[in-house]
C-alpha cells in the first residue's frame, strides 16, 4: 500500500487539468535511529517547548510564528494571515515551461517525489500530459506549495507516472568561487592523464544501485547485536591517508592494483533487505536467549531534548 500523500491538488497544462497526489520517492525510515537517554537513569529525554526567558512550558495553542527584526524584537504572524496570502500553487501545479534535462544544474536538485492521478478520474488528462513530456524529451517546470513554502518542481515521466523533483531558488545556491579560487593552477602532463584514464577504463562499469551497500548501517547493526549479546566491542583500525610523494609512481601502482582488482572474482551484490513494518530484520534475537518483546523490536524514533533557555 502506498504511503500517505504529502500533497493533493491539480496538475495543469494550459486548459488540461487532472487531480493528482504527490508521494515521497525516497525514505530513510529503514535506517537505524537512536533515542536520547539520561545516562544516570536510562530514561528517554522528553522534548519540551519552553519560554526562553521564564523557562515555563508553553502550550501549543499559545505558540505563534514570529519574524525577528532585531534582538528581542519580533513581528508576529498568525496562521490566518498566512492563509490569506495563499498562492494558486497551494492547490495547483501549473506547468510554466519545458526545458532540456541537461540544462538543470545538479546543485538545484533537492529531493524526488512520485506524482500520480488522485482517484479514478483524470487518468486520461494525466496520460496526455505525461506522454507529451515523454514525446518531447523535455522536463516540465511548475510550481507548488509544500510545507508552507512555494517550490519549483521539475516533472519527468517514469513508467506510468511522473517523477517530480523539487528545485532550489538561485538565492539558495552558493557561488563556487569562494571555495575554488584558492585551488592552485596545476599543469597535468599527458603521461599522468594516460595512466589515470587507464585506471578509469579498468574500473569502468554500469550504474547499478543494487550494488550499493551502506557499510555504516551494517556496522551499526553489528554494534547493537554485539552489545545485546554482551560481547566486547573491538575497535577497527582506521584507514590512514598518506601524502603522495611521487605522483607518477602512485599512478603506476594504482594501474597495477586496478588490474588485479579487475581479475579478482566478483562478489555477488548484496540485495538490500526490506525490513518489516516497525521492525529491523537485521537485529536478530541473541542466540540462546528469549526473543525480544514486541515492544523492544519496534524501531525507535529519534529522541529530543529540552530546549535551553
Amino acid at each position: 500500500m502506498a504511503p500517505r500523500a504529502n500533497w493533493k491538488g491539480f496538475l495543469r497544462l494550459s486548459l488540461v487539468t487532472c487531480p493528482v497526489a504527490l508521494y515521497p520517492a525516497t525514505s530513510e525510515s529503514e535506517k537505524i535511529s537512536f533515542n536520547q537517554l539520561n545516562r544516570q537513569t536510562g530514561h528517554r529525554i522528553k522534548y519540551l517547548k519552553v519560554d526562553a526567558d521564564t523557562g515555563d512550558e508553553v502550550p501549543n495553542e499559545d505558540i505563534v510564528k514570529g519574524y525577528q527584526l532585531e534582538k528581542d524584537q519580533f513581528i508576529e504572524v498568525t496562521k490566518e494571515e498566512l492563509e490569506e496570502i495563499a498562492l494558486e500553487s497551494t492547490r495547483t501545479i501549473e506547468i510554466d515551461e519545458f526545458v532540456d534535462r541537461s540544462e538543470i544544474d545538479p546543485r538545484y536538485l533537492i529531493r524526488p517525489y512520485y506524482l500520480r492521478p488522485d482517484g479514478k478520474v483524470g487518468h486520461d488528462a494525466f496520460a496526455v500530459i505525461r506522454e507529451t513530456i515523454r514525446e518531447m524529451d523535455k522536463v516540465a517546470i511548475g510550481r507548488l506549495v509544500l510545507t508552507n513554502r512555494e517550490h519549483i518542481i521539475a516533472l519527468e515521466p517514469r513508467d506510468k507516472g511522473l517523477i517530480g523533483t523539487l528545485l532550489r531558488y538561485p538565492y539558495e545556491v552558493r557561488e563556487p568561487a569562494e571555495y575554488f579560487d584558492e585551488i592552485q593552477d596545476v599543469k597535468v602532463t599527458k603521461d599522468m592523464l594516460d595512466l589515470a584514464r587507464h585506471i578509469v577504463n579498468q574500473k569502468a562499469g554500469r550504474f547499478d544501485p543494487e550494488k550499493f551497500e551502506d557499510h555504516y548501517e551494517t556496522a551499526l547493526v553489528d554494534l547493537i547485536n554485539l552489545k545485546r549479546a554482551g560481547k566486547p566491542i573491538t575497535p577497527k583500525e582506521r584507514p590512514r591517508g598518506e601524502n603522495v610523494v611521487d605522483l607518477m609512481d602512485a599512478l603506476r601502482k594504482s594501474v597495477g592494483g586496478a588490474a588485479a582488482e579487475a581479475k579478482a572474482p566478483k562478489k555477488p551484490a548484496k540485495k538490500a533487505k526490506k525490513a518489516a513494518a516497525g521492525q529491523k530484520e537485521m537485529l536478530m534475537p541473541i542466540e540462546g536467549k528469549k526473543p525480544a518483546k514486541a515492544a523492544d523490536a519496534k524501531k525507535p524514533t529519534t529522541g529530543s531534548r529540552r530546549r535551553s533557555a
